[in-house]
């Protein structure tokens, strides 16, 4: 192992390239370690779960985030210097961040936020850090991928396009009426019905390194998250659904721990999560989705939902023994193993199934 992998520092004597940067990211990869290829897809909290996951699984992690993100942080930041919103991106570089005292201090400074009663308040030095590095290198995926080496991090983290995008979504009224519900934040918060969600643009280029990675993944991740905001966002890029659709690798859906009774998906079965990928998405070949029971409110009614779609279902327990609708790092990589392996314990492997 190198000893900038070890510690996940630069190495020393790299050639400098634009405003005293070392060599430009495009001709730096990660060493990537053994496990398999994943692609993980979501955005916030949600993909952070699956990353922090993943990483006791494999080296070869890709995450693909949404970019639609139009609140706090990164809302002002988009607004006043017409920025992908950096903060989702930030997160999920901290969830994969070395196992070391340089990664982790990293991780720590790149989730910093400023109190203050000045115009810093509230930012993350992480989201500004990020902006800096697009603007001196002129490219989102190149900035990335500093930050990540300077996290020392498991794995690539990029925009699912390069794009700063707003969600639209039509939400039904307790009284019938249809409206429609304008940013990423906003449809966060209703608590009413989505009918239909659109992105504008609304054909968006994907990114193109996301949708190598498509092809080239082992696994592929879908959830958990914010459903409509974080994780449906990536079926509505038509080229990243024409990879997803195309993909050879098993595509693993994992379900929420429970609705978001002040959000986006109050009142949502397990089911219903499915229903709205499949709305979407029609072709996606699902292998296997990850439940757990205690967010399941009708097995046998999500089993034939799943059969309906291809798709096994995985009960194991992988939320947080605390108690919180949080999920854990180490239940949830057994499962995510469980279910792609076919190990899939309390139902079984279908008859006939073509490995793919």
């Amino acid at each position: 192992m190198s000893a900038a992998r070890a510690t996940g520092r630069p190495a020393a004597g790299a050639p400098v390239g634009v405003g005293g940067i070392g060599p430009l990211p495009g001709e730096y990869q990660h060493e990537a370690g053994g496990g398999p290829a994943v692609v993980a897809f979501g955005g916030g909290h949600g993909v952070s779960a699956t990353l922090s996951a993943l990483r006791l699984v494999t080296d070869r992690i890709t995450a693909v985030v949404t970019v639609a993100d139009d609140g706090g942080s990164s809302g002002r930041l988009r607004d006043e210097l017409a920025v992908l919103p950096p903060g989702d991106l930030r997160m999920a570089l901290a969830a994969l961040c070395d196992d070391s005292d340089w990664g982790r201090t990293w991780r720590d400074v790149l989730q910093h936020r400023f109190e203050t009663s000045g115009p810093l308040d509230q930012h993350a030095l992480g989201n500004l850090l990020i902006v800096t590095l697009w603007e001196l290198l002129g490219d989102p995926v190149a900035g990335l991928d500093w930050v990540g080496r300077l996290l020392g991090a498991r794995g690539r983290v990029l925009p699912m396009t390069e794009v700063p995008l707003l969600i639209e979504a039509d939400v039904r009224r307790p009284d019938g009426s249809v409206v429609t519900v304008r940013g990423q934040s906003a449809v966060a918060r209703t608590t009413n019905p989505i009918t239909h969600v659109r992105l504008v643009p609304e054909a968006p280029p994907a990114c193109v390194h996301a949708v190598e990675a498509i092809d080239a993944a082992d696994w592929v991740v879908l959830g958990p998250g914010s459903w409509y905001t974080s994780v449906l966002p990536h079926l509505l890029v038509p080229d990243l659904r024409a990879a997803l659709h195309r993909a050879s690798g098993r595509i693993v859906v994992v379900l929420n721990l429970s609705p978001e009774e002040d959000g986006e998906t109050a009142g949502m079965r397990a089911e219903d999560y499915l229903d709205v990928l499949h709305a979407y998405a029609p072709e996606l070949r699902l292998h296997a989705v990850v439940a757990d029971p205690r967010a399941v409110e009708d097995v046998s009614r999500l089993t034939e939902r799943c059969a309906a779609q291809g798709a096994q279902v995985l009960l194991r327990q992988v939320g947080r023994s605390d108690g919180t609708a949080r999920h854990d790092p180490l239940r949830l990589a057994a499962a995510l193993r469980d279910a792609v392996e076919d190990v899939l314990g309390d139902v079984d492997v279908r008859p006939g199934h073509r490995d793919r």
